[in-house]
């Protein structure tokens, strides 16, 4: 029973253990096709430095005090020992009254994940909207472990796509890199830009958003017509 491993499961059939064991093969190939892709990932050369040093506005951690409002440079979000930064940049633009609803879904486990990624690497969260308007909605979702950053006033987010032409807010994950006293870019999740298959979404974020993995081990997968809500009352 199995010919990968000799773990089986209770009642389980020779036909159900060789089409499990034919997925499993592939499996171990998208694990290490996962592995290489990181590893090229890693040997990127630099990119372009930092256009400017870009101003945002931020506030102080307690987020229903909105009298402390502060402007923060771009170099300022690097921290001692700590050279990478990662910046995600979420659906919430000047003129919305709330923001992307998978954009919250994602920003709601990254807040519970911060702790640990910002141990190891810089870490924040921007978007378009005017400070106060952030951190009203991230007080409502009780995000209390995210650094976030205003870029209403500055051209961060057409800068580095995540902005469109027509001034539509863009998700975006941007990686850089401070070596000396210069920042570069580093990398960008461009499949939202590539050309996708037919039937595929780009699907640019799903290294970082476990929801639809979750479902993707599921009979009825990620579905046709269901999305993330802000709710499920």
């Amino acid at each position: 029973m199995g010919n990968i491993h000799q773990n089986h499961f209770p009642n389980e059939s020779n036909a159900y253990r060789k089409k499990r064991d034919e997925l499993l093969n592939e499996e171990i190939k998208l694990r290490k096709k996962l592995e290489d892709i990181a590893s090229l990932r890693r040997a990127l050369p630099l990119g372009g430095t930092l256009k400017e040093n870009y101003v945002f506005e931020e506030g102080t951690i307690d987020l229903s005090d909105n009298s402390s409002i502060k402007q923060t440079r771009f170099s300022e979000l690097f921290t001692e020992g700590k050279n990478s930064l990662i910046i995600y940049s979420f659906m919430f633009g000047p003129e919305s009254e709330t923001p992307c609803p998978a954009c919250t879904s994602i920003l709601d486990s990254f807040n519970g994940i911060a702790p640990h990624v910002m141990d190891r690497v810089n870490f924040a969260v921007v978007a378009k909207a005017p400070i106060e308007k952030i951190r009203t909605w991230a007080s409502a979702r009780s995000w209390h472990n995210l650094r976030l950053l205003s870029s209403n006033n500055n051209s961060y987010n057409a800068d580095y796509f995540a902005e469109n032409r027509d001034w539509g807010q863009m998700p975006a994950i941007n990686v850089f890199i401070k070596t000396d006293d210069v920042i570069s870019h580093f990398y960008n999740t461009e499949l939202l830009y590539a050309p996708s298959e037919e039937g595929q979404h780009p699907r640019h974020a799903d290294p970082v958003w476990p929801l639809w993995n979750l479902f993707d081990m599921t009979p009825d997968g990620r579905g046709t017509d269901w999305g993330p809500k802000y709710s499920y009352d």
